[in-house]
């Protein structure tokens, strides 16, 4: 599949520290670390609200980005991005060199299709579920999918995609099914709704009757005193 080139505008830092990276946040900027690619670590700073608009992509998350970096541009993946827990702020973000002749790991996100087409799709009482969403993969840099597509037209009632079963492009592999069958996990697994019957179905706590407690004994009447 064709892949976009994305790129994202950084400027050198020399102030470090937790009150450098307050003063960065507090000019509108986002504090980050370039580091790997047999290259010493390098500290930039991105504008935030470009930063943010960008993060919306889901494409961020999982492509080879083009730094620029005081004019030099430099290949990247995002390996952390720190968010503000209420707030919509981006706090500091982590991004490694990628070589391009050094296979790398990263994780894609898969994207399903064809599903209403499907027979179990369009099965009545079908419950069709997507146990993982992404995936990762091993390959040449220039190989990197932004996506992976799962094609589920061929899907039937009680049909479990595996692992396995995922069409990869050229040059992609994933590195967990080289360590044994019990690394094929289901990514796909269409089945019927299970539908109790309501007489067999348990009762709920407000469905359950108050239990009978029996009433104990009169205590046998003390003997009159004479």
């Amino acid at each position: 599949m064709a892949k976009n080139e994305h790129k994202l505008v950084a400027t050198s830092r020399k102030d470090e520290g937790k009150g450098a990276s307050r003063r960065l946040r507090r000019s509108g900027h986002v504090p980050a670390i370039v580091y790997g690619g047999h290259q010493e670590p390098q500290s930039v700073q991105v504008e935030h609200n470009h930063l943010w608009l960008t993060s919306q992509n889901e494409w961020f998350y999982s492509a080879i980005l083009d730094l620029d970096v005081d004019g030099k541009v430099q290949k990247v993946l995002l390996r952390d991005m720190q968010r503000h827990p209420f707030k919509q702020q981006i706090l500091h973000l982590d991004f490694l060199r990628v070589s391009e002749n050094e296979a790398l790991r990263a994780k894609v996100p898969l994207h399903f299709v064809n599903q209403e087409k499907s027979p179990a799709g369009k099965s009545a009482g079908v419950v069709v579920t997507h146990e993982l969403n992404e995936v990762e993969v091993s390959c040449l840099p220039k190989d990197l999918p932004e996506f992976i597509e799962v094609d589920l037209s061929a899907l039937a009632v009680g049909d479990i995609v595996h692992l396995s079963q995922i069409v990869l492009p050229a040059g992609v592999t994933i590195p967990a099914l080289a360590h044994g069958k019990e690394h094929d996990l289901a990514v796909v697994i269409a089945k019927h709704a299970r539908v109790e019957a309501e007489e067999t179905a348990a009762p709920t706590s407000a469905e359950v009757p108050a239990a009978k407690v029996a009433k104990p004994e009169a205590a046998p009447a003390a003997p009159k005193k004479k």
